[in-house]
């Protein structure tokens, strides 16, 4: 396959290696299938860590929030980022956005395939968001089907043609589903009904902020749509807008990735401000990726840690994730 053809030419990490990744800028959920990830290795005995190359420091901190126990290395050479977590404690590493980042060696690659934004013939960068053409899916083990407001038909319809188109390839499918309303100043966390009915303004600096739009609506919020570039860096000007905008609003509703951000900067006399936490559910594909995980495990036993368990312990929350990404 092609993807062993790449593995000889690469460089091999220390420590066993899953890539996540994707073909287009954003949008995919790739940092809560990462986290559900990082919380299927733990339990099954390992001990990762998440190596990227961090496009702003909202990425760390939403893997902080998630999974505080897993290990986050920030580095733009992989490889080193790699040695770094494996000389903290790591016995494998999930390279977070890596399907591009081809001189590194990866025990098992995935590529995510978003639900919303994929038809078969979205254009390449400058013209679309697409980073290279579909083929390169053909590189990848496994391809996830990711699904936010999109259908369960329409997910699962756009994972069986490329089951047909790449036949060699194991196809999954994962449901980011709204799961929780989080207050962001007292970390007390709500049903998603808590929005039904409500008149919120939904902030969003996301990769696919029409998405998180559609979720907050589904679950049967009133919303008007305020959205920034992926990984903007709010400030305080910003924030003031925002609180202007959400006057006569009973609150306004935004992402973890963006609460990360906004929460430190956010006025104590305001709309109250609140995020989605989400649950990764496989709807289809549970057995193709717990083998890819199995592969992991595999080759993870032929690695001696210098430094014994990474991370702290402490009671695993895996499943809350954002529509980060």
């Amino acid at each position: 396959a092609n993807a062993h053809a790449i593995t000889r030419r690469a460089h091999r990490a220390p420590v066993p290696v899953l890539s996540l990744g994707n073909l287009s800028v954003g949008g995919t959920g790739k940092t809560p299938v990462a986290a559900w990830v990082a919380r299927s290795l733990r339990q099954k005995g390992a001990h990762p860590a998440i190596v990227m190359r961090g496009y702003g420091d909202d990425e760390p901190l939403v893997h902080a929030r998630i999974n505080p126990e897993v290990p986050v290395v920030v580095d733009a050479d992989r490889l080193r980022g790699a040695a770094r977590a494996h000389a903290a404690g790591a016995d494998c590493v999930i390279l977070d956005d890596g399907f591009q980042h081809r001189q590194l060696a990866r025990d098992s690659d995935w590529v995510l395939v978003s639900a919303e934004r994929w038809n078969g013939r979205i254009r390449r960068l400058p013209a679309g968001p697409l980073r290279e053409n579909a083929g390169a899916l053909a590189r990848a083990d496994v391809l996830v089907v990711t699904r936010k407001s999109a259908t369960r038909e329409v997910a699962d319809g756009i994972a069986s043609g490329l089951a047909a188109q790449f036949p060699r390839l194991g196809v999954a499918v994962c449901h980011l589903a709204p799961q929780g309303v989080v207050d962001c100043r007292t970390g007390e966390e709500h049903p998603v009904s808590l929005l039904s009915g409500r008149r919120v303004l939904g902030v969003a600096a996301v990769g696919d902020p029409r998405a998180f739009f559609a979720q907050l609506r589904a679950v049967g919020a009133d919303v008007a749509s305020r959205s920034y570039r992926d990984h903007h860096a709010f400030d305080a000007s910003d924030v003031g807008a925002i609180v202007a905008a959400a006057r006569g609003f009973d609150g306004v509703v935004c992402t973890l990735k963006d609460a990360v951000k906004l929460a430190p900067i956010w006025p104590v006399i305001a709309a109250p401000l609140w995020y989605v936490s989400q649950i990764a559910v496989i709807e289809r594909g549970d057995a193709v990726l717990q083998h890819a995980l199995e592969t992991v495990l595999a080759a993870r036993q032929l690695v001696t840690s210098t430094a014994g368990p990474a991370g702290p312990s402490s009671t695993p929350n895996g499943h809350r994730s954002s529509t980060a990404d």
